[in-house]
C-alpha cells in the first residue's frame, strides 16, 4: 500500500494533517527529525521508500542556510523515488528573496502535481507556541503596536493539506490562507482573557527588546531579529491582507479567532499546571 509522507508530524499543523489523513483511512507515514532529516540525505530513501504524495516544509529559515540544498534536493530525490504530489507549507508574502523561494519554485519545477500553501500567523501560537508564556504570564509584550494581522486556525490549514495531498482539484494552486478577519494583539489577548478567566494584555515594546528576550532563550540572533522583523511589519500595516484562501479550498470560511479561542480555552491550553486539578 502507498504511503503519504507527512514531514514535521510533530508540529503544529503536520501532526494535524496526519490525524485528519489517518481518520480519513489514508496510510501515513508520520516524519520528524528522528527519522527524516532534510539536512542529511542519508535518511531520504527509507523515508521515500513507496511514498506517491509528499506534505513539506522547510523547519530552518537562517539566512545562511543554503535553501537550495535542503527541499528543492529533497523534491527531485523524492520525484525519481515515485513521488506524485506534493503539498508544501510556505509563508504569506514569499518575494524572490525569500528563504522559502527555492522551496516553492522547486514544485513548480517538479513536473509532478504540486499545492503551495501560504498561511499567515497561527492563532495557535497563542496556545502551543512562543507567544504562551505571555499569555500565562498576563502580558503579550511584542512590537506589533496597532498592527492587526488575520490570524489562521492550524487546523484549518490542516485540512487544506489534507484535501490537496488526496484530492486532484487542487493541483498547480497556491492558497492564501488567512483566518475571516484582521484582529490586534490586543484584542486577542482580551479575547482569550476573557475565555480563560484571567487578565491578558498586550503590550508594545522596543523590537530590540524582544530580539533580546528570544537570544536569551536560546533562539539564534538570527532568526530572532527574522522574526521580529515579520512582527513590526504588523505595526508598520504590512500585514496579510484577509484572503478567501481556505473557503476557496474547502467550500466553506476560514474558522474565527473567537472559536479558535473557544475551543483553546475548554482544552485547558491556558490553565498553568499548578491551577489544573490532580489526576
Amino acid at each position: 500500500m502507498k504511503n503519504i509522507l507527512v514531514a514535521g508530524a510533530t508540529g503544529k499543523v503536520g501532526r494535524r494533517v496526519v490525524g485528519r489523513l489517518r481518520a480519513s483511512g489514508h496510510p501515513v507515514r508520520a516524519a520528524s527529525r528522528t527519522n527524516l532529516d532534510l539536512g542529511d540525505p542519508t535518511t531520504w530513501a527509507k523515508a521515500l521508500d513507496g511514498v506517491t504524495a509528499a506534505y513539506l516544509l522547510e523547519p530552518d529559515l537562517r539566512p545562511g542556510t543554503d535553501h537550495h540544498a535542503r527541499v528543492p534536493a529533497f523534491v527531485d530525490r523524492a520525484v525519481r523515488a515515485g513521488v506524485r504530489r506534493f503539498v508544501l507549507l510556505s509563508a504569506y508574502n514569499v518575494g524572490d528573496d525569500h528563504p522559502l523561494r527555492p522551496a516553492e519554485q522547486a514544485l513548480r519545477d517538479s513536473g509532478e502535481d504540486w499545492t503551495i500553501l501560504r498561511p499567515d500567523w497561527f492563532a495557535q501560537n497563542f496556545s502551543e507556541g512562543p507567544w504562551l508564556p505571555g499569555v500565562l504570564g498576563g502580558t503579550l509584550a511584542l512590537p506589533t503596536g496597532d498592527g492587526a494581522t488575520p490570524f489562521i486556525d492550524a487546523g484549518d490549514i490542516a485540512e487544506v493539506a489534507a484535501r490537496a495531498l488526496t484530492e486532484d482539484r487542487h493541483s498547480g494552486r497556491t492558497y492564501q490562507l488567512t483566518g475571516p478577519r484582521a484582529i490586534t494583539f490586543a484584542e486577542a489577548a482580551d479575547l482569550i482573557g476573557r475565555a480563560a478567566g484571567r487578565t491578558v494584555r498586550h503590550e508594545d515594546v522596543a523590537p530590540e527588546v524582544l530580539v533580546e528576550r528570544w537570544v536569551s532563550a536560546g533562539v539564534p540572533e538570527d532568526v530572532a531579529r527574522l522574526l521580529t522583523g515579520l512582527l513590526v511589519d504588523i505595526g508598520d500595516g504590512r500585514a496579510a491582507p484577509v484572503s478567501d484562501g481556505v473557503e476557496r479550498a474547502l467550500g466553506r470560511p476560514a474558522r474565527s479567532f473567537e472559536d479558535y479561542v473557544t475551543e483553546a480555552a475548554a482544552s485547558g491550553a491556558w490553565t498553568a499546571p499548578r491551577e489544573r486539578a490532580p489526576e
